[in-house]
């Protein structure tokens, strides 16, 4: 195979990666703001971690919808498990759903690269959401650190 088929096109890479500024500014100012504002940013980075991770489990509902042959009802179902998870998370103490959302984040990188060796995702996406993914989980650990014992 050629790299050219492994080659991210530009936009969507310019768009994941504009994707990780919410991630790095709120990991980075959880440790760094005044303790009055540090639930504030706690809820927010939250948010849209569980935003991202519905908005990524759907990618798999829009391709699965134009797979023409072969079983897509795995894709399919798979696809509204994340924002299943990230809803759950949402209500659960800091610790935990921070835990919870790591682990997400990375089985459904698993999963699209799964997917992506099936054919039913483009052949760059995986190259495009490993890197994406270890920032999150880097963020999202970052963050977690604040409310270790």
């Amino acid at each position: 195979m050629t790299t050219a088929l492994f080659t991210v096109p530009r936009l969507p890479a310019q768009l994941g990666y504009a994707g990780l500024l919410p991630f790095l500014v709120l990991s980075v100012a959880i440790w760094l703001a005044p303790a009055t504002y540090q639930i504030l940013i706690n809820q927010a980075l939250l948010l849209y971690a569980s935003l991202i991770l519905t908005f990524m489990g759907a990618v798999h509902w829009g391709l699965a919808m134009f797979q023409t042959q072969g079983d897509y009802r795995t894709q399919l179902g798979f696809s509204v498990v994340p924002a299943l998870v990230a809803w759950v998370a949402l209500f659960l103490p800091e610790i935990i759903n921070y835990s919870v959302l790591i682990i997400a984040f990375a089985l459904l990188c698993l999963f699209d690269t799964r997917m992506s060796k099936l054919g039913r995702t483009p052949n760059w996406y995986p190259y495009l959401r490993s890197p994406l993914t270890a920032v999150v989980v880097t963020c999202l650990i970052v963050a977690q650190l604040q409310y270790l014992p």
